[in-house]
């Protein structure tokens, strides 16, 4: 049996580790004593060496010399390799749509459809970032002008006009003001702070605030109604605080904004 230089180290390394499995070694030490001429059958003194008199002459000496002229294919799975096309069908056949009377498609169908099981699918679709159990949700306004008023609303955002005043102004409505029937009692060591689970109902207030984008600063009004004439105190309200300065507002288009006042 013969050896090159690289073997016998990676052999001689893999006997110095203390970590390394008996029978590794074992196999390891009947291939660098056949590259020495001795082998269980000539030579007793090499199964002493193996650490086993009986294994002089044994077809253990003999398995170990063939295993290392002969290497063995690894054992283990096979069926998690898959190649790369049919990695790229899975995944175009992932982006299309369902089978009729699936809402999407699930990794054991997938794994149906090419003959793999569903533990491969997941780890092709984790690894190409494909998530077809979650979904998402998008609105495109059917208003003509949509595009337009897009380019007014993020142009004044990005580049608002010189000496003027961009206003985003927003309301919440129906806000409750609630006053608990008992004082709660406060936070101890261990303890969360707990108060009463009833109430006393004051009435609903509504709010409307303009925020000054370029400052952060925010203007805001509290009224016990929400009409037109309400948004129309404010806004007066948020154009005294600003005199003399060009203001342009982004707000939504609800009815009370929507007013021809």
């Amino acid at each position: 049996m013969q050896l090159n230089a690289t073997q016998r180290r990676a052999l001689e390394g893999l006997l110095a580790r203390p970590s390394a499995s008996a029978g590794h070694a074992r196999r390891a030490r009947i291939v660098l004593l056949s590259a020495d001429g001795r082998n269980g059958t000539r030579d007793r003194r090499a199964s002493w060496d193996l650490g086993d008199p009986r294994l002089a002459d044994s077809p253990a000496l003999r398995r170990g010399r063939c295993r290392w002229a002969r290497p063995q294919p690894k054992a283990g799975r096979k069926d998690h390799a898959v190649a790369q096309e049919k990695v790229e069908r899975i995944i175009q056949t992932t982006l299309s749509p369902p089978p009729p009377g699936r809402s999407r498609w699930t990794t054991r169908l997938l794994a149906r459809k090419f003959n793999l099981t569903s533990a491969t699918v997941s780890k092709i679709l984790r690894a190409n970032g494909l998530k077809p159990h979650l979904v998402r949700t998008y609105k495109v306004s059917r208003d003509p002008a949509f595009a337009s008023k897009v380019k007014d609303v993020v142009g004044l955002y990005l580049k608002p006009p010189e000496n003027a005043i961009v206003l985003s102004v927003d309301e919440k409505t129906s806000i409750q003001a609630l006053e608990r029937s008992q004082l709660p009692l406060p936070l101890r060591q261990g303890r969360a702070a707990r108060h009463t689970h009833d109430y006393k109902r004051h009435g609903v207030l509504d709010l409307y605030a303009a925020l000054n984008i370029a400052t952060g600063e925010v203007a805001h009004a509290c009224t016990d109604s929400h009409t037109a004439a309400d948004f129309l105190s404010f806004m007066k309200l948020v154009a005294r605080q600003n005199p003399r300065r060009e203001l342009h507002v982004v707000l939504d288009n609800s009815s009370r904004t929507a007013h021809p006042r």
